[in-house]
């Protein structure tokens, strides 16, 4: 596993150095998904393409260094937690509303001598209603349809920010249904790029949005809300 995250990372033209803590972060997820719910993803080739370098490929497409960036909705920690492996200048935030998961990653992160990772376990929109505006990248995979995602992230990225969603190929009509919601929220869809996952022929979408302006007050709404009748 470690050649190949050696190779991927050299390939994003990120340091091939982080291959070995990535290896320990994939080695204890596999060892915890034994018994707790962490990952489908099994096979420890798969891990290092379909997680760890399919996160650090959005290196390629915002500039990370020395960034305030939060991953909501981060599970067992993809994308965020790659990315300061990637770049250790990142002051990370993981959120997630489940606190197994918050608690494997502050195991994690105690293993790898972490200790400026904040691991925060709430709901979004909680958190995004108590922390508006405090992030210059709010980063997520694959945990809600667009226009709900948006107005759980948004909200937390400051004027002049980026919020960087990773879905599949196959989601313009989530991305048309989105376009009113990112507007109302202060954003631009600035951006639309497919890329491939490094070592792999697996094609990904970013959808890549800027925060144009502040979030008007009321968003995010309670979850209930948000979901019921989307932006």
């Amino acid at each position: 596993m470690e050649s190949l995250l050696r190779d991927g990372l050299t390939a994003l033209g990120l340091s091939p150095d982080a291959a070995g803590p990535m290896c320990r972060y994939a080695r204890l997820l596999l060892e915890r998904n034994r018994v707790m719910n962490l990952t489908a993803i099994t096979a420890e080739d798969d891990v290092a393409r379909l997680h760890f370098l399919d996160s650090c490929a959005l290196t390629a497409f915002a500039d990370f260094q020395g960034k305030r960036v939060i991953d909501v909705g981060t599970g067992a920690g993809f994308p965020g937690l790659p990315l300061r492996l990637a770049e250790p200048s990142i002051k990370l935030t993981l959120l997630d509303a489940q606190r197994k998961r918050v608690d494997f990653l502050r195991e994690v992160c105690a293993a790898l001598g972490l200790s400026d990772v904040d691991c925060i376990q709430e709901r979004a929109e909680v958190y995004a209603a108590a922390h508006r505006e405090q992030f210059d990248i709010a980063v997520s995979r694959a945990v809600a349809a667009l226009p709900v995602l948006a107005e759980l992230c948004l909200p937390l990225v400051r004027a002049g920010g980026t919020f960087l969603a990773m879905k599949s190929v196959n989601c313009d009509e989530e991305l048309s249904a989105a376009a009113k919601a990112v507007g109302v929220l202060g954003g631009r869809v600035a951006r639309v790029s497919d890329y491939v996952i490094p070592g792999t022929d697996i094609p990904r979408r970013l959808i890549v949005v800027e925060k144009r302006c502040a979030t008007p007050p009321g968003y995010p709404r309670a979850f209930g809300k948000i979901k019921k009748n989307p932006l």
